[in-house]
């Protein structure tokens, strides 16, 4: 097996691959969809290119593969589900309404051809289907009773029917009661995948429902993956992909899709720069940050897959670019006395591409770097215009150095790279003794500390328990760690755990992105400290916290954030906090690891 393999393999069958909607279902590798549009007489337009949050869309339970899925939003006062299943190749929509409405809604079928690829698609005595060259032919078929409404701006072929009662929609014929059954006992077969993790189901869904709706098919490449949300992907031009959400992406996809797992492992290396480090955002055009790089979590994760699954051939072709990478962190982020910073090198944007315009080469670019946009950490920091690093060694980086060259040092031996240890163990060593010049014996943590001055900072936040990496943290350091900050409801203790910059902070209130609100991303590399440092207790407290936090906002309203509320856990009390947003599955990961190891 290899990656161009695993995208054959993949690149096939019914699912929800088209980007822009999530009531449309398309068929790989020929690009023929069904797209679903709704008229709703109450309002002027249309509902189409449904997405969470539209029309209160609200996303249910589905199968990592598309063979299950369920949704549901409101058309004016009619409450409509979609649900679909696959079944030996064929495709089965059901759409249900619920209310009454004093004009019954309009449910427009359209056949498309997606992504550009060759085909025809056509409307013949009031029947839709698509034609390809190999000789594959796919009609559409709907039990629905033809509507008067002409969908006026229609681009491609369609048929409107009366949504009065649960119309079926499928690829063979098949009525509203023969779709209903079928789709029973895939449903089923969901929920007993979900009860398979016990008091961690719950989470597990949600993990699994938003990283399986942000699963598309990506054609400038050829291949699926899973941007960080479907609204984030248009709002770049088609995709978009992230270092380190993405490689969370595949960690969380080993619960449930090996495939998933490791096609986003490998979407994500593949955007890899000329200067051999895997970008801060790679996204379509060949549109990728240049000038910075991202929190270095990739061989951490190949590692877990690994130790999951077993399979040798990844870790031997993703290798070689994780290797390179650290090598480029070692060399490009590394100040004279050994501690590393993070930094943007200056570069040139290509044609002025959007999002690097302004922050390359500047301390807002070496900002982006650090993954903390706007980290109350950072405020006030200096920058280095010759060697492009901010003035401030980082503890959270040190920390993350350190893993990624023991994870390395693994990854290594599995790829034949044996070589590679010795250097790869000079690296960690190197990092740990810097690391260790960062400990504040007055404040009981390893603190950030500003490269000019020598004056440690005092702005605390989870990045700082990253140094629990280190092999070299005493138990005393640990135990002052733990009892001061992370079970401290004054710092980064309490009910709803870890926020981004400790209570006691002045920019705590802010509540602003990375200034006080939680983040799934820094709550699952602190739990990955703590396993390193063998502290039972505070991952347990953690995980308990994580979980608690994600159920929440999934509980009331089918979310799952980008972050959360420092103050009670809340998602929807920020705009900016996107709402369907994957690495929020990470407190599910949390939970479901912790109760795995602790059996």
């Amino acid at each position: 097996m290899n990656y161009s393999e695993l995208k054959r393999n993949t690149n096939r069958g019914w699912n929800t691959w088209y980007s822009p909607s999530m009531t449309a279902h398309a068929l790989l590798p020929y690009g023929f969809g069904i797209n679903l549009a709704f008229k709703d007489f109450a309002e002027a337009g249309m509902i189409r290119n449904l997405k969470v949050g539209d029309h209160g869309l609200r996303p249910g339970s589905r199968s990592w593969d598309g063979s299950y899925t369920t949704l549901t939003f409101s058309a004016g006062k009619t409450e409509i589900t979609v649900e679909s299943a696959v079944k030996d190749g064929e495709q089965y929509i059901l759409v249900t309404p619920r209310g009454e409405a004093v004009r019954a809604p309009a449910l427009v079928i359209e056949a498309a051809l997606f992504w550009g690829t060759e085909g025809t698609v056509y409307k013949r005595d009031g029947r839709l289907g698509g034609e390809f060259a190999d000789g594959k032919k796919i009609e559409i078929f709907t039990s629905g009773t033809p509507d008067p409404f002409v969908p006026a701006f229609a681009v491609s072929p369609s048929v409107a029917v009366t949504l009065d009662g649960p119309v079926a929609v499928s690829t063979v014929p098949a009525s509203a009661e023969e779709v209903r059954a079928l789709l029973d006992g895939a449903k089923a077969k969901v929920a007993a995948e979900e009860a398979a993790f016990g008091e961690n189901a719950e989470a597990y869904q949600a993990m699994r429902s938003c990283l399986a709706w942000d699963a598309i098919f990506e054609p400038e490449h050829g291949r699926i993956c899973s941007p960080v949300s479907r609204a984030w992907s248009e709002g770049w031009g088609g995709y978009v992909l992230f270092d380190w959400d993405t490689y969370f992406a595949a960690l969380m996809s080993q619960f449930g899709s090996r495939e998933l797992a490791y096609l986003n492992a490998f979407a994500i290396t593949h955007e890899v720069t000329e200067e051999g480090f895997v970008p801060n955002f790679g996204a379509s055009d060949d549109n990728k940050s240049r000038d910075r790089s991202q929190p270095p979590v990739g061989s951490l994760v190949v590692l877990r897959l690994w130790e999951r699954f077993g399979d040798d051939w990844v870790v031997k072709e993703l290798f070689p670019a994780l290797y390179r990478w650290n090598t480029w962190f070692f060399e490009h982020r590394t100040l004279p006395d050994g501690t590393m910073a993070w930094g943007s090198e200056k570069f040139a944007p290509k044609n002025g591409r959007y999002f690097e315009v302004h922050d390359t080469g500047n301390l807002q670019g070496a900002k982006f770097e650090s993954g903390l946009d706007n980290s109350p950490m950072y405020d006030g920091a200096g920058y280095d215009e010759e060697s492009h690093l901010m003035l401030l060694s980082d503890v959270g980086l040190s920390g993350l150095y350190i893993e990624d060259c023991r994870c390395l040092i693994r990854l290594a031996g599995i790829a034949r790279e044996n070589e590679k240890i010795p250097v790869l163990k000079e690296r960690m060593e190197k990092a740990e003794a810097a690391l260790a010049t960062l400990w504040n014996p007055d404040t009981g943590i390893y603190e950030n500390r500003d490269y000019a001055s020598g004056k440690f900072s005092h702005r605390i936040s989870p990045t700082n328990l990253y140094s629990l990496f280190s092999s070299k943290v005493t138990a005393e350091q640990k135990r002052s760690m733990s009892e001061n900050y992370l079970k401290n409801p004054e710092e980064l203790g309490g009910e709803f755990m870890l926020p981004s910059i400790s209570r006691s902070d002045p920019a705590f209130p802010d509540q602003d992105y990375w200034r006080g609100r939680i983040w799934a991303p820094m709550n699952y590399l602190v739990y990955e400290a703590l396993t390193e440092a063998g502290m039972e207790e505070e991952k347990a407290l953690l995980a308990a916290s994580s979980k608690k936090v994600l159920l929440k906002e999934w509980r009331e309203h089918g979310h799952v954030h980008e972050n959360y509320s420092g103050y009670d856990g809340q998602g929807c009390d920020k705009p900016n906090s996107n709402n369907f947003y994957h690495w929020g599955g990470l407190m599910g990961y949390i939970a479901i690891r912790q109760e795995r190891e602790s059996c």
